[in-house]
């Protein structure tokens, strides 16, 4: 079996133009169907059938993994099983007669405007350390970005004079998004006064944000910034880097903003994808309502 997922990852990864991060994604989630298959001596995609799809997805219910999990698995699972059917290593696809697990409506979590301040407020910018997590905050906040877009932008990705910046996503979609006046400020700040003393060490890095060393910073170092900040806040919502973006997102609309361009700036491929946040919208709407309506 290995020899149909080395094949098919290296798909993904030449023909499908996806980073490796997403493959690496996909690789985790195939392998506990992997270790499953083998641990029934199955080693021919031609042995897999739905009874053993739905076995295989009756015992992840069993051992408390989440609906969003088991729907993403599902979803990873269906992407690979179609490839071994279109590549005619398998005479169909068997996961078409399986129903995918039922998924939670789970509403993203959203921090206020209010939270939003306080937490962007909490870096010390006597520090060279403390510019840089302010700037990261606020390019954060302003652009509604992931951790992988944030850490990949390049010197050559900012045009601060056209309040623009250009980003590259999921599959390397290229998008260019506005940035605001207060990021902007922050990002001038950064270049001017933190990122040359960090850049010292390592002159050939041209990524815009550096960690102490000189060298790119990583998706964890990233994590562990805004944590720091999220805690030191005190606010006991459960929040992370991209809960930054989903906040991006539901006050843009909650301003008035439209579903199409809220989309274009969150590089969303499809607008259902954008749509969740309407229902946020819905929620802030009846808080106001419950708050404001003398029956409320």
């Amino acid at each position: 079996m290995n020899v149909f997922l080395k094949e098919y990852f290296t798909y993904l990864k030449l023909e499908k133009n996806l980073s490796e991060n997403t493959v690496s994604s996909y690789r985790n989630d195939l392998s506990s169907f992997i270790r499953f298959i083998e641990e029934r001596e199955i080693n021919d995609p031609s042995q897999i059938d739905s009874r053993l799809l739905i076995s295989f997805f009756t015992n992840l219910e069993k051992v408390g993994l989440t609906s969003s999990s088991a729907a993403r698995y599902f979803s990873s699972l269906k992407g690979f099983l179609n490839y071994l059917f279109v590549n005619n290593y398998i005479k169909s696809n068997p996961i078409e007669k399986v129903s995918p697990p039922k998924l939670a409506k789970n509403l993203p979590g959203v921090l206020s405007f209010a939270e939003i301040e306080k937490i962007l407020s909490l870096p010390n910018t006597a520090e060279i350390l403390g510019m840089r997590d302010k700037t990261i905050l606020e390019v954060f906040y302003a652009c509604g970005l992931r951790i992988s877009e944030l850490i990949s932008l390049k010197l050559s990705d900012l045009f601060l004079n056209e309040e623009m910046i250009r980003v590259f996503g999921k599959g390397s979609k290229e998008r260019v998004v506005p940035i605001g006046s207060s990021a902007i400020n922050w990002i001038n700040v950064y270049l001017t006064k933190s990122r040359p003393l960090l850049q010292k060490r390592m002159k050939s890095e041209n990524y815009l944000f550096l960690n102490s060393r000189g060298s790119k910073l990583s998706r964890m170092g990233v994590w562990k910034i805004v944590d720091k900040y999220i805690k030191e806040s005190g606010i006991e919502k459960a929040a992370h880097p991209h809960t930054f973006r989903h906040s991006f997102a539901t006050h843009l609309i909650e301003g008035g903003a439209d579903l199409r361009s809220v989309q274009e700036m969150l590089g969303h491929a499809d607008i259902s994808t954008t749509q969740i946040y309407t229902h946020i919208d819905r929620e802030f709407i009846k808080q106001v309502h419950k708050q404001f309506h003398p029956r409320g």
